[in-house]
């Protein structure tokens, strides 16, 4: 399928006093119509800087310095910022992890939302009140004509973040980057989200990037996921075959650790040590200190991109490529 949105080798960094800090360090990935890819790893791996990245919206000390962003076709690196003001929340939109930073505390919803829709189109206010109101319907929310009236503080949590994601919806964007936008709510309301979500994703043909750490919901959710180590894509492919097959150390420890993998009785299972700090890298795999298979040859040098079996990419020396085959 011809990709709605291309990531080849994008690299964003910071450029602090200390040193440079390479947030996103060569990420590359494409993201197909209807699709829901999820980009996963732990706190610190770059996931959220690659969604702002492709946003255009890295303030300094931080920058893209080099890679390519494409929407449709359409090269997005290097845009000044009225071109990004027309593309943002028009073709790419965002739902953040606290849907307080979308919505105005002191403004109704029906004001936000149809200033939204005047932001980009020309539109009377009837008909923006119109597709609002369906936009609430579209996310599952009751009595629309009553919620649009209502203001922020009057909503749960689970249904602010559906407000967010149905401003995220208005335009009918082609990509929607979604930043753990169901970490701060309890699990019923993060399954019925995730449901919606993965129906609109379907129905409107938009592709979704779901940033998350929680490998729980990329399995539910997701087609496609690509696990981020150290500000790189250190394994992707398809959802279930990569959580069947993990081949990446790096992957199997993330697995290995979720009480749903563990006997009951048993501790959980843990990566050793820490994240790397990012202006002080290893000369090799940025994952060796942490490896129970690290070898001479993973100190000396980073691994290279490889695609050892058809539909996945891999950066490591020695996969457990024997364990997944048999």
């Amino acid at each position: 399928m011809t990709p709605v949105l291309e990531v080849a080798d994008l690299k964003t960094h910071f450029f602090t006093r200390a040193g440079v800090v390479k947030a996103v360090d060569g990420v590359s990935f494409k993201v197909a119509r209807g699709e829901v890819m999820g980009l996963v790893g732990e706190s610190g791996s770059g996931k959220s800087i690659t969604g702002f990245s492709i946003l255009g919206l890295i303030d300094p000390p931080g920058r893209v310095v080099s890679g390519s962003i494409k929407l449709m076709g359409e090269e997005l690196v290097g845009l000044g910022e009225k071109a990004w003001r027309d593309i943002r929340g028009r073709r790419i939109a965002m739902i953040f992890q606290d849907p307080m930073m979308t919505l105005n505390p002191v403004l109704r919803v029906d004001t936000q939302m149809i200033e939204t829709l005047k932001a980009h189109i020309d539109i009377s206010s009837e008909a923006a009140r119109e597709r609002c109101r369906e936009a609430l319907v579209q996310v599952g929310i009751a009595s629309p004509d009553q919620r649009l009236e209502s203001y922020p503080h009057q909503f749960s949590g689970g249904m602010r973040q559906r407000v967010a994601i149905a401003i995220a919806l208005l335009h009918k964007p082609a990509v929607i980057i979604a930043d753990e936008p169901t970490t701060a709510l309890d699990v019923t309301i993060q399954a019925q989200i995730l449901a919606e979500v993965q129906k609109l994703a379907a129905n409107t043909g938009t592709a979704l990037v779901w940033i998350t750490h929680d490998l729980a919901i990329v399995s539910g959710l997701a087609d496609r996921v690509a696990v981020m180590y150290a500000g790189r894509i250190v394994e992707e492919g398809p959802t279930q075959d990569v959580l069947a097959r993990a081949c990446h150390p790096y992957t199997r420890g993330l697995l290995e650790s979720l009480p749903s993998r563990n006997p009951r009785g048993r501790p959980l299972a843990q990566i050793p040590g820490m994240t790397p700090n990012l202006l002080r890298l290893p000369p090799g795999c940025p994952f060796a200190p942490r490896c129970p298979a690290v070898q001479a040859d993973c100190r000396r040098e980073p691994p290279p991109e490889t695609h050892p079996l058809a539909g996945r990419r891999l950066r490591c020396f020695h996969p457990a490529l024997d364990e997944v085959a048999a």
